[in-house]
């Protein structure tokens, strides 16, 4: 029997942001329609979260788990300890402030987390990491990062580490991925497990395994390239829906 919707596990997801030109001339919020459809067949509720740094507390008091999504921006050299910007970075400080707030929040409420692409690399720079500038100029050599085939195609496989979250979820050591990034993690913070990287070396999943369900993935598996995308975001739905269950319990207890 399906869960009715009021039992699903709410899942909120970060929004894109622009300023104003393009599609309205004001400043607006943006998000494929693919993330919300991908959390909904993975049988979560998705709600979509403005960049109100003082709601930050409140939004995780609603949430089961988050996606920090991806972007076509980067993150601010300066957080991971470096003084220069390579010329192809492109920032959104709102949008990365708001969610390294929410990130640490979370981390901190053991809440499940999935990061997406530029969500992986913001998490794993909130983790204690520091991330590639531009994969082409450090590694000239490297597989293209940024598929020229559709984002809905595969660009490229993974090889992905026996015994981490991301083999358990999938079952699988091998994956074919998509991939539209020109940065990744260089280095991971203490603790954190690289559980996947591209043939070319360059990293493409991280975990934490101090926490219940803390992931980070280069591509995109809301577009499920493969059933192991729908794996990843079964995997954290679940993960949610525990915790939800856990909290419940808890409420009960404390009302007695």
């Amino acid at each position: 029997m399906r869960a009715s919707p009021c039992e699903r596990p709410v899942i909120g997801l970060t929004l894109d942001f622009e300023e104003g030109g393009g599609y309205a001339q004001l400043p607006w919020y943006a998000l494929r329609a693919n993330y919300c459809e991908a959390v909904v067949a993975a049988g979560g509720n998705p709600i979509l979260l403005p960049h109100e740094l003082a709601c930050a507390e409140d939004y995780l008091e609603l949430l089961d788990g988050l996606i920090v999504t991806g972007g076509a921006f980067d993150i601010d050299p300066a957080l991971y300890g470096e003084r220069a910007r390579h010329p192809t970075v492109r920032l959104k400080d709102r949008r990365t402030r708001f969610e390294w707030a929410l990130l640490e929040r979370a981390l901190a409420l053991d809440l499940p987390i999935l990061g997406i692409c530029g969500g992986q690399q913001l998490l794993n720079v909130v983790l204690g990491g520091r991330l590639i500038q531009h994969i082409p100029e450090a590694f000239p050599d490297a597989l293209a990062h940024e598929q020229p085939n559709p984002r809905t195609e595969p660009g490229h496989e993974v090889l992905v580490r026996p015994g981490t979250l991301l083999h358990r979820l999938t079952g699988s050591e091998r994956l074919w991925v998509n991939s539209a990034h020109h940065q990744a993690a260089e280095t991971v913070g203490p603790a954190v497990v690289v559980s996947a990287v591209a043939p070319d070396g360059i990293i493409e999943a991280i975990e934490d395994p101090r926490r219940s369900f803390c992931l980070g993935v280069q591509w995109h598996p809301e577009y499920h390239i493969t059933p192991a995308d729908g794996a990843i975001l079964a995997g954290l739905v679940e993960a949610a829906r525990l915790r939800r269950t856990r909290r419940r319990r808890a409420w009960a207890s404390a009302a007695r």
